[in-house]
């Protein structure tokens, strides 16, 4: 089984990335997040529910460069925060080789480990419209992250090409793609106070 798992959204920087967020759906995020040296990146995590979270994430200004491209294609990321890609996760990474959506790498945050595809040269999968795939160890971001009320009541992609819906089928994902000049992805989430929309 396959499913969303989390949303990415990236800034230049991670506290432009926290307060786009904070201002858009009017919450006050809490701590949650930390440092990734695999990949000099560092974020902050909002629960949406459902096991589902929103990831904030930026190049870490004191980590050392890493020795590979940057995942979700972060060093050349630039203008203004803007959900980029999204993840999907599933218990068999294997199953989904042929799909060509990178090789398996294994990263860790504190106590949290997994797998997740990385292409080699750290591209989005059809501008960010086709997750990359993600295989946790014992413990999931949202077992201890604190619940404000957030939740995600639909992810809708956009994409000029039919292809990217053929591999969301292939994932077996129900995401609805729809016709568009540009690839890009807008996240509706209910809030305590009125449904909001990430873009």
């Amino acid at each position: 089984m396959t499913r969303l798992d989390h949303l990415v959204l990236a800034a230049q920087t991670l506290q432009e990335g926290v307060e786009y967020v904070q201002d858009t759906l009017e919450v006050v995020l809490p701590p949650a997040g930390g440092r990734h040296p695999l990949m000099g990146t560092h974020n902050r995590l909002l629960n949406l529910g459902g096991g589902v979270y929103l990831e904030i994430i930026a190049i870490d200004p004191g980590a050392p460069t890493p020795a590979r491209p940057c995942w979700f294609a972060l060093d050349g990321f630039a203008g203004a925060p803007r959900l980029l890609t999204w993840v999907a996760r599933t218990e068999a990474l294997e199953r989904y080789a042929a799909l060509e959506l990178g090789p398996v790498s294994k990263a860790s945050r504190g106590d949290l480990e997994w797998y997740i595809t990385l292409p080699e040269d750290g591209r989005l999968h059809w501008g960010g419209v086709v997750p990359y795939l993600i295989q946790w160890g014992p413990k999931h971001p949202t077992d201890t992250l604190s619940d404000l009320g957030c939740r995600l009541v639909e992810l809708m992609v956009f994409h000029p090409r039919p292809e990217p819906g053929t591999l969301l089928q292939k994932l077996g994902l129900d995401i609805r793609l729809e016709p568009s000049d540009l690839p890009g992805l807008r996240a509706f989430i209910q809030t305590q106070s009125r449904l909001k929309v990430l873009r």
